[in-house]
């Protein structure tokens, strides 16, 4: 143990997948420090010895990185310090380089005034449990001796894009493509990427801008794609493609200006992985449409529902050996030719790739998946003691009924109709909803029936009001 060092982070800080918070607020650079101090000797005590560090484009992130460095430093650790650029560039720093640990200063798909810091030891995601460690590790002063690391600025930006571009399999056809970066962390980047693939390309927003001054970076929210459609549709393009703030995250329209959600477009990716893989296993989240589960099967693929979490599907792969993953969210995961991390760069050039070999339009791929009518995402306001208490009693409820029930993550119930789903966030003091048929007649009843298991715990309806979106 260290003598003089102790800290104690705010507890809202410690989240189930990263260490995030409000800069200036629940989040400072003695946080940073710290996490370089308790993580580096996490590191250091598993014989580790070297740690990749980079940073994303908001304001305060390169105070924050520096800060971190310092603490990892200060635990004897080397620091490969990647620079200003994509989550994913820091994930395939640590999977090429072979680094014992990587930390990324990212606020994500946050407002501009979050940050937070994301971390792997070796080649996993450092989650849940290993956050709540950390944080107990920081607050007792558990350290290693004070050492005295080296830092070392190391360029992976060619490395990284070249590798990328290596999997463009869509030959010679030019397609003419729009991409959002919403003035995120992949602008040089992507301006690099577009460089290396055939066709006529676009780049909306490319200059980092840690205010997005532009749109909220999270494409995942159809409002924050309006300029990427109406660029889709002005320029004829036969695709967009969006990212969210560090680009772990993917959004796409067609070139009708439609969006397609996580679940949609893994549809069309698990397709081509699984013609050369078939019987391989896809893995989506249970949030994730029943079209999704049933075409994976039709195409040969065992289709694996998982719980929600880009570090919980992540730990899952490696687990399955599965080659494929993507969740509602945004978050695609390759392991098919790539490293099984996620990444909206490369999972952006696959899906190019499959439209330019396709005898269709990716719209007319769209159009093609079966129609469902659907609820969004639907968050609600719950106690954090209460949530999960509330998954447990609808469960035994409907156990009772003899309901057809998975309890992969809260409870997600088939019936004749569609499916209906509650579950406890990982990272809030909400429930999340969510109700799929197919038909709106099928829908109201499966609304109905999700409102009844809330009311007999107690819990108000969320609001449902023009809350169908079909898909």
């Amino acid at each position: 143990m260290a003598a003089g060092f102790s800290h104690r982070f705010d507890p809202t800080s410690l989240r189930e997948y990263d260490i995030r918070g409000v800069v200036g607020k629940t989040l400072k650079p003695a946080d940073g420090f710290a996490i370089g101090r308790t993580f580096g000797s996490l590191i250091a005590r598993k014989g580790g010895s070297i740690v990749a560090v980079g940073y994303d484009g908001r304001t305060h992130s390169p105070e924050l990185e520096a800060a971190l460095v310092e603490g990892l430093k200060a635990s004897g650790i080397n620091v490969m310090r990647v620079g200003l650029g994509p989550t994913p560039l820091l994930y395939f720093a640590a999977f090429t380089r072979g680094t014992d640990g990587a930390v990324m200063v990212t606020g994500s798909h946050n407002p501009p005034e979050y940050n937070g810091f994301k971390m792997m030891i070796g080649k996993k995601p450092f989650f849940g449990k290993d956050i709540l460690e950390l944080g107990r590790l920081a607050a007792a002063g558990d350290v290693v001796a004070e050492g005295a690391g080296k830092a070392e600025t190391v360029d992976l930006q060619a490395d990284y894009v070249a590798r990328v571009a290596k999997d463009w399999d869509g030959g010679e056809r030019k397609l003419k493509v729009v991409w959002d970066n919403g003035n995120g962390a992949a602008g040089v980047v992507l301006q690099e990427l577009i460089k290396h693939l055939p066709g006529e390309h676009k780049i909306l927003f490319a200059e980092i801008d840690g205010h997005f001054p532009n749109h909220h970076p999270d494409p995942t929210v159809p409002k924050n794609l309006e300029a990427l459609i109406a660029a889709v549709r002005g320029s004829k393009a036969d695709l967009g493609i969006a990212f969210d703030g560090d680009a772990d995250r993917i959004g796409a329209v067609d070139g009708n200006g439609n969006v397609l959600f996580g679940d949609q477009l893994l549809v069309i990716l698990a397709r081509d992985v699984l013609r050369e893989k078939p019987g391989s296993i896809i893995i989506s989240d249970v949030k994730a449409s029943q079209v999704l589960f049933d075409e994976i099967e039709k195409a040969g693929g065992k289709a694996l529902m998982w719980k929600t979490g880009h570090s919980l599907i992540k730990a899952k792969m490696a687990e399955t050996g599965s080659p494929l993953a993507a969740e509602m969210s945004g978050h695609v995961f390759f392991a098919d030719k790539w490293y099984g991390f996620d990444d909206a760069l490369y999972a952006g050039v696959r899906l190019l790739g499959i439209v330019a070999r396709s005898k269709d339009s990716l719209a007319a791929i769209h159009d093609a998946l079966p129609r469902v009518v659907n609820t969004p995402e639907l968050r609600f306001d719950c106690d954090d003691e209460r949530k999960f208490v509330v998954i447990e009693e609808v469960a035994a409820r409907l156990r009772q009924k003899g309901a057809a029930l998975s309890d992969t993550d809260g409870v997600r119930v088939k019936t004749a109709d569609g499916w209906w789903l509650l579950r406890a966030s990982n990272t809030q003091s909400v429930l999340v909803a969510r109700a799929e048929a197919k038909d709106d007649a099928g829908l109201e009843r499966l609304k109905s029936d999700l409102v009844e298991q809330l009311e007999g715990s107690g819990i108000a309806a969320p609001d449902f009001e023009a809350a169908s979106s079909g898909h």
